[in-house]
């Protein structure tokens, strides 16, 4: 059976932040299929800390710089606009799904112009199905692509902020349009089954985000080496862990991997404590930083179900993180310690019951790496995604959400 060419959009590709999807990439077309990768705009100079990603960065079709050249627009458009039911039916589709108010009609049909330019480069390279990751404004863009171009598309949603504005980002239509949906998790995919028709659950399957655990080397387990990973805003709670270790037993050491608008605060916060805030790393350097760790920390208010959680777990590290949407679902008794969000003090006694017992960190670690390889391996994670593409495409697609 021949394997679909496909698409995958986000709205910024590589980015540092985003390993999963640029794994999963990798992880397709190992299998065999054509993958072209598409971003809305220009990843900055900070998210190329990698080989992966500055060879990714090469070879992606950038819409918005496209977009730039009015010779670019008008060609494609007008390339649309001699099929004038279908342009004038996507044209319709842009304006009924824009968020309310004139910011919200304007921004939609510069994903119109956009989708017009997109599905030209698709249609030129012979993309056969468009894929999105994120399902927020360049979901809208890949929904209008495959309007105007007759492309089917998917998505993968992953949470938490768009059920927070889900009307705004209309998913109960994009759900509706798409072939099909990839939700990362039983949470995740609860809450759009809430906002979409139940004649469209069955097309809603789980399919997880996932690591290699191979590239992964056991953790020491013998000290008090302390690691975070993640982008520096708000939402990950970091303020919480901070003020957990300030009343800490002394002799630990926390090295914060990441960025975002929180760094300068939080840097002010730490600035009595032994923290090393060392910037985004490349995928590689976070390898070697999990393999000198004793325990990874992820104090978020909000998440997935965190990618960077299921790399700690593949390195035999024990983690503690808070116990929030889809996280249970990868961190299982026995696996690590799951707290209350925004609650310092039961923060501080996990991470002290933790360091004070290596034995329970190593079976901690040894039970977490068993559980990322049976649901969370990418190879296996990329299969599943490959046999969507493949039953969709041929009008056979798979049955039950976890196909």
């Amino acid at each position: 059976m021949s394997l679909p060419k496909i698409a995958y959009l986000t709205g910024e590709y590589p980015r540092a932040s985003d390993t999963f999807i640029q794994r999963e990439v990798a992880a397709l077309r190992a299998l065999g299929h054509e993958v072209e990768t598409c971003s809305i705009r220009t990843t900055g100079a900070e998210h190329l800390v990698g080989p992966e990603q500055r060879a990714e960065h090469a070879s992606t079709f950038k819409v918005l710089d496209a977009c730039k050249s009015p010779l670019r627009l008008a060609r494609a458009h007008l390339r649309w606009m001699r099929r004038p039911a279908r342009y004038l039916r996507a044209l319709k589709l842009a304006w009924q799904t824009a968020p309310k108010g004139i910011k919200g009609r304007a921004y939609n049909l510069i994903y119109f112009l956009e989708a017009g330019v997109l599905a030209d480069q698709l249609a030129n390279a012979g993309v056969q199905h468009l894929h999105n990751h994120i399902a927020k404004a360049s979901c809208t863009v890949a929904m209008l692509t495959s309007e105007l171009s007759d492309i089917p598309y998917s998505f993968t949603i992953h949470g938490p902020d768009i059920f927070f504005e889900p009307h705004h980002w209309r998913i109960d239509e994009k759900a509706t349009r798409a072939s099909f949906v990839a939700c990362i998790s039983d949470f995740c995919r609860s809450q759009l089954m809430s906002f979409a028709a139940q004649d469209h659950w069955d097309r809603f399957h789980i399919v997880h985000c996932g690591v290699a655990p191979a590239r992964y080397a056991p953790a020491p387990h013998h000290g008090k080496e302390l690691l975070f990973v993640g982008r520096l805003a708000a939402v990950k709670g970091m303020p919480v862990l901070l003020e957990a270790l300030r009343d800490l037993s002394a002799g630990w050491h926390l090295t914060v991997i990441g960025d975002g608008p929180d760094r300068s605060a939080l840097e002010a916060q730490a600035k009595d404590l032994p923290v090393d805030f060392v910037g985004y790393k490349s995928q590689a350097e976070v390898a070697e930083a999990l393999a000198k760790t004793d325990l990874f920390v992820l104090p978020s208010f909000a998440e997935g179900v965190p990618v960077v959680l299921m790399e700690a777990m593949a390195s035999g590290v024990p983690v503690i993180a808070t116990q929030i949407a889809g996280i249970p679902e990868l961190v299982r008794v026995g696996s690590g310690v799951l707290v209350p969000p925004g609650d310092s003090t039961a923060l501080r006694h996990a991470i002290d019951t933790a360091l004070a017992d290596p034995d329970a960190r190593r079976a901690m670690g040894q039970q977490g790496r068993a559980i990322v390889d049976a649901d969370f391996n990418i190879a296996h994670e990329a299969a599943r995604l490959s046999a969507l593409f493949t039953g969709y495409h041929t009008g056979t697609p798979p049955k039950g959400k976890r196909p």
